[in-house]
């Protein structure tokens, strides 16, 4: 008898343990039924910034982190069926926690706000405006954000910066942002990508810049602005050296530069609503040397050429043919006969 109940005995602890798997297989099944169709325990709503570092695991920690779903580990495993090659795109997402999984996944291919990474090209030589400008046409940040950005140092910190001038200076971050070619993300912090320019220049900075800089008693900030200035003028090959060298005469002698260049920018300042103050602080036909700042971001090369200018007298220079020539000269006289003879080449004059 003893024997015949513990034959029952095990029979109904197998029946048991066979019900019990069978109500977990059936109750498994439900759960991640229900969780892959969106029928969720908790309501959530959130908003989740996919970046171009963050994959699938990242995802889908970000959405069970949020109780937009309850499984990362189920959600893992659906995706890697559903959609083994899936491609994230960087952008910010509102999800809620009554989207089923195909939801989830058709919604991180439409981002509410793209972040996608797009490549634009800043030029050297090109100032706020055209920077800003380009960003703005690229989807980058808001022009105006941009420009807003740019106005002050401050929460930057780069050391570099600590020279620059603050009175009568329209944007004083101007010179600094560095021309390059940027896989900046659309949508952007204005503030983000100003660093991401300053850390660009932080990088280049050569320990010939801080030697010319100390040997000529000069800030990194005014050989910039110098550079700028040269920059501008330069519209060929081969002379921003010589041109470099007729500025650098000037302040020498000293002598106002008197470059028109400058004139240029103070114009774009007025325009932009600056007052008289802040144009005239860049116009070197009034101020007595540098003009209160860059007047543009200008290239390693032109920075280069002031630091390894030429040794010459020249104190005058213009463009002919075009800017497809440069005459150079150490005397006005010659200088305004040779203009007489040449400037009529150029025919935007």
């Amino acid at each position: 008898m003893a024997k015949k109940g513990n034959k029952a005995l095990v029979t109904i602890v197998i029946i048991f343990g066979v019900l019990i798997v069978i109500l977990a297989g059936i109750f498994g099944y439900v759960y991640v039924d229900r969780e892959v169709n969106g029928i969720r325990f908790r309501e959530a709503q959130a908003t989740i910034e996919i970046e171009k570092t963050d994959f699938q695991y990242d995802v889908g920690q970000m959405l069970q982190a949020n109780d937009i779903i309850q499984s990362a580990t189920i959600w893992y495993n659906w995706m890697d069926k559903h959609y083994p090659d899936f491609v994230y795109i960087n952008g910010e997402y509102n999800f809620d926690s009554t989207m089923s999984y195909e939801e989830i996944a058709q919604k991180l291919q439409n981002p509410d706000v793209s972040h996608k990474t797009v490549s634009v090209c800043i030029p050297e030589g090109y100032n706020v405006f055209d920077i800003a400008k380009t960003l703005d046409e690229n989807g980058v940040c808001g022009e105006t954000e941009f420009l807003d950005a740019c106005k002050s140092a401050d929460g930057y910190d780069y050391d570099f910066l600590k020279d620059i001038n603050t009175e009568n200076v329209a944007y004083q971050l101007e010179g600094f942002l560095f021309p390059a070619t940027y896989d900046f993300a659309e949508n952007s912090n204005a503030k983000d990508i100003v660093d991401q320019m300053l850390y660009a220049f932080e990088s280049r900075i050569t320990d010939s810049w801080n030697n010319y800089c100390q040997s000529n008693n000069m800030t990194l900030y005014e050989l910039v602005t110098l550079a700028s200035v040269v920059e501008k003028e330069t519209l060929g090959q081969g002379v921003a050296e010589n041109i470099a060298s007729v500025f650098i005469n000037r302040l020498n002698k000293p002598q106002k530069l008197q470059s028109d260049v400058t004139i240029d920018y103070g114009n774009l300042l007025r325009e932009a609503g600056f007052d008289d103050a802040v144009v005239t602080s860049y116009n070197t036909y009034k101020c007595s040397a540098l003009p209160r700042g860059p007047i543009c971001n200008p290239g390693v090369a032109n920075i280069d050429a002031v630091v390894n200018h030429n040794d010459t007298d020249y104190m005058y220079f213009f463009s002919y043919n075009n800017g497809a020539d440069f005459y150079f000269t150490d005397s006005y006289e010659d200088f305004s006969a040779q203009w007489a003879k040449l400037g009529s080449t150029n025919t935007n004059n």
